[in-house]
Formats: structure tokens, sequence, C-alpha cells
């Protein structure tokens, strides 16, 4: 297998120890142990500038939380400054939703910087002096960054060349040309009195490729009809 770089992602954090997580198994740990991709944690709270490790205070004007501070972040940034091809990201609630087509450019630098955001978030003057790009995976919230860094990194390097064999699944899953993928079957034929579509047993390659685009369509349209809407902007 040829590998013509490695990925590299570096994540700032305050729990470095739940990393790699599940990164650590399946495609990911083997496109790691191939050098497809690196990873590297950088615990923000030895930035701390005080003996108690102190990384947050509470919010001017008042409210919910804790804040983490901008002087600690931005120590942590500096000392792990990304590469000029990097993409450099916090994921916050806040930001823009992350999509296949954004997953596709990121996968396309040699790196990538995540910051990993905890309590009631972190100081704006930190995401705006470093120029760092707000994304986010849904609209939900989550007690921290490290879980929506674990779906970001993931759903990157599965992209990476060398991390799987066949290229051609890609182009046909879930929001690739902005449909979802079309329902899927095995054996066996019988199964709680039901079986597949009779057009996947005919062996008629060309009707079963109009039956996948219908249904992908057709499904796209029922589920997430905003996708199409969104392509036709």
């Amino acid at each position: 297998m040829k590998i013509n770089r490695t990925y590299n992602i570096t994540v700032l954090t305050l729990f470095p120890e739940m990393f790699p997580g599940s990164l650590g198994h399946s495609l990911a740990a083997k496109a790691r142990e191939n050098r497809v991709w690196d990873l590297q944690t950088v615990n923000i709270r030895d930035f701390a500038d005080d003996n108690y490790g102190t990384v947050d205070d509470v919010p001017y004007g008042g409210g919910p939380g804790m804040i983490l501070k901008p002087e600690v972040l931005g120590r942590a940034f500096d000392a792990n400054i990304p590469g000029k091809d990097w993409d450099k990201i916090v994921l916050t609630p806040r930001g823009k939703p992350l999509t296949q087509n954004r997953i596709k450019k990121i996968s396309t630098k040699k790196g990538l910087l995540i910051v990993c955001g905890r309590y009631e978030g972190l100081d704006e003057r930190f995401v705006k002096s470093r120029s760092l790009e707000e994304i986010s995976i849904g609209d939900y919230i989550l007690s921290g960054g490290e879980p929506a860094a674990i779906v970001l990194i993931d759903s990157v390097v599965r992209l990476l060349s060398g991390t799987l064999k066949e290229t051609a699944n890609i182009c046909e899953e879930s929001f690739e040309n902005s449909v979802l993928e079309y329902p899927q079957y095995t054996r066996p034929l019988h199964w709680e009195g039901m079986t597949p579509p009779e057009v996947l047993l005919s062996g008629d390659h060309a009707a079963i490729k109009k039956w996948r685009e219908e249904k992908s369509l057709e499904d796209t349209k029922s589920r997430r009809p905003e996708l199409i809407f969104n392509e036709k902007k």
C-alpha cells in the first residue's frame, strides 16, 4: 500500500485521556498503524500560569458556568502552531454545521488542529485572535468538545488515501451527491415474512442502478428534503 503522506492531527483538550477512544479500533486504528494519519494530544491545563492549574473563570456579565481563559488557550495554541496548510477548528454548538463537503475539503489539507471546548465555553477573543473556524456536529449539547472531535477525526480519516481499500464505496454513501444512500439488503432471502425487492435479485445491473437512484432520491425527499434544497441554491 502506497501512502503519499501522513496526515497530522493535533487536539488541544483538558482530557487527553479521552483519545484515541474509538479511533483506536477498526479502520482508523489500522490506518494510524500504517501512518496514514497521526494524532497528538495537548493538555491545555499544562499551560496554566498558577500552581492550581486554573484554566477557567466566571463570565463577564454574569451567568452560569465557567469560561476557558484566553491566555491559557493562547499559550497552548502557540506552543503547537499548525502548519500553513492546516485547518484550525474549534468545536462549538455556535459553529456552522459539519457537512460531508466540508469534511472532504479538510481531508485534502496536510493537517488539522482541533480545540475542544469545555464548561460553558471559551473566551471569544481566543477564537478570533487565532482565526479558528467554528464547527458544530449537530443541534444538541455535549459535555465537551472531545466526543465531537472524535466524530470529526473519524469522518476525515476514512477519506484519506490508504484508509479504505475500495474508494468506489465512498461515492455511493449517504450525503454524496446531496442524497441519502439507498436501502441495503443481504442474506437470508426470507426473514420475518419479508424479502428484498425483486429487482435486487434480478441480475439486471441497469435496473438495479435505476432502482437505487430512485430510492435514494425518494428517501432524501421524505427524510432530509433540505439536502436537495441546499444543493439547488
